[in-house]
């Protein structure tokens, strides 16, 4: 993590996550965090409740903008009169859905300030560590802010950087949303367990442990996935059994494309 002052807009589920992210890596940055809401006591976090509430000596290198973006103007409106010429050397870094960089730049400019914009897409599991962002910098972003940006992000995880800004639509759908498709298929699996006689404690161990080992080999193990499937599925086998069943056409092949799609759709529909 670089000695970096970081002013963090929003700390709902995400902004939360980064947060929490941020405090366990070993040299985390000063930080001010903007939220109604949000508690913390640790030494290297300031919160105020209000943009006119930014410590006087406080001069952020990054404002993560991590809040709805429906509100997203008015706050960028309200911390740039507030910082005024404190965000000289600053870049905005937003991990909203939608919103493009040119319209949260204009947001700035409306306000009086020339403010250099990134856009990332973290997921939950930042939280542990365990996150994998997309990150995407306007073509006016300098190399020292797009590496501040990425490192941030390593501190919580794998950093994917795109090179278009479109494609923050697919890593948005894939791996913003991604956890809660995962969530699901072990809430399917804990409840498939119990219908076939397994106590409530050990379907969801079994569920959980298996995804979690399948997950430590995907990220461990050299093998692509389809690989891994092809030698978890003895012919004639049980695997093979489900397998048939999940690979019909209408099943999972067309599901998880159906899901991408919709939340491409609404990712499209966000950025207006």
């Amino acid at each position: 993590m670089p000695s970096t002052s970081i002013l963090l807009a929003g700390c709902g589920k995400l902004g939360g996550a980064l947060l929490d992210g941020w405090l366990a890596s070993p040299n985390p940055p000063r930080m001010v965090v903007l939220d109604r809401h949000r508690n913390c006591d640790n030494e290297n976090v300031t919160i105020i409740r209000s943009a006119d509430s930014v410590p006087d000596d406080f001069a952020p290198d990054i404002i993560v903008l991590a809040v709805k973006p429906a509100v997203a103007d008015d706050v960028i409106t309200s911390l740039t009169q507030t910082l005024g010429q404190r965000l000289e050397n600053a870049a905005f870094l937003s991990v909203m859905a939608g919103r493009t960089c040119a319209s949260l730049s204009a947001a700035a400019q409306k306000a009086g300030q020339k403010c250099p914009t990134l856009r990332a897409m973290p997921n939950t599991p930042s939280t542990i560590g365990a996150g994998v962002s997309g990150l995407y910098a306007a073509p006016d972003c300098t190399e020292t802010q797009t590496r501040l940006c990425h490192d941030l992000l390593s501190a919580v995880g794998d950093v994917v950087e795109v090179s278009e800004e479109k494609d923050l639509l697919g890593v948005t759908a894939l791996a913003g949303s991604g956890p809660a498709y995962v969530f699901l298929l072990a809430e399917l699996l804990e409840k498939a367990g119990q219908a076939h006689g397994l106590s409530a404690e050990t379907a969801r161990r079994l569920a959980r442990g298996t995804i979690y080992g399948a997950g430590r080999m995907l990220n461990e193990l050299p093998d692509d996935a389809e690989t891994l499937r092809k030698a978890v599925t003895s012919p004639n086998g049980t695997t093979a059994a489900a397998l048939s069943e999940l690979m019909q056409e209408e099943a999972w092949p067309r599901a998880v494309d159906k899901a991408i799609s919709a939340a491409v759709r609404r990712a499209e529909e966000l950025a207006g």
